[in-house]
C-alpha cells in the first residue's frame, strides 16, 4: 500500500487525466515546447495540483473525525505519531503546490522547458518524470555539487 510519502512527489500520469490530450504524449520530433506540449504539460501539472489538494482535503475531514479519542497512552501517542507524518507530507506538498503554481506561470511566459542557468531544452522525458524542473540533469548535478562543496566548507 503506498502511503502519502510515496506519493509526495510523484507527478500523475497525464492519460488518466480524463482524456484531456486523448493519449497525446510530447515527442521529440516536434518543434520542442509547441503549443500542444504546453497544454500537454499544462494538463499535468493542473492535475498533480489538483490530486493534492485532494489528498489535503481528505487529511482534513480525517483530522475533524478522528480527533484523538484513544484512552490508552500507547495508541494515543501513535495516532499523534502518525498524524504528525501526515502533516508534515502535507507542508511539504503545500510547498510543491508553489512549485507547480510556479511552473504553470513559466508556461504563461514561454520559459517553461528551459532550464534557468543554461537556457538550453530541458529533456522531455526529464519533464515527464519531474515537470517542475527548472533545470537541465546536468545544470542540477552541477548546482548540488556546488551546494555539497559549500555545506561541507
Amino acid at each position: 500500500m503506498a502511503t502519502a510519502l510515496d506519493r509526495f512527489e510523484s507527478a500523475p500520469d497525464p492519460a488518466a487525466n480524463d482524456g484531456l490530450m486523448d493519449g497525446y504524449r510530447p515527442s521529440a520530433d516536434e518543434p520542442f515546447m509547441n503549443e500542444r506540449q504546453q497544454a500537454y504539460f499544462r494538463a499535468k501539472l493542473l492535475g498533480w495540483k489538483d490530486a493534492i489538494l485532494r489528498e489535503a482535503q481528505v487529511t482534513l475531514g480525517q483530522l475533524q473525525i478522528d480527533s484523538l479519542r484513544e484512552a490508552d497512552l500507547t495508541d494515543r501517542a501513535s495516532s499523534e505519531t502518525d498524524w504528525s507524518i501526515e502533516l508534515r507530507t502535507r507542508d511539504r506538498q503545500r510547498k510543491l503546490i508553489s512549485k507547480i503554481e510556479a511552473a504553470l506561470r513559466r508556461i504563461d511566459e514561454g520559459e517553461y522547458g528551459y532550464c534557468e542557468v543554461t537556457g538550453e531544452p530541458i529533456s522531455l522525458a526529464r519533464l515527464e518524470a519531474r515537470p517542475i524542473a527548472t533545470m537541465t540533469v546536468e545544470a542540477q548535478e552541477r548546482h548540488e555539487r556546488n551546494e555539497k562543496v559549500s555545506r561541507e566548507e
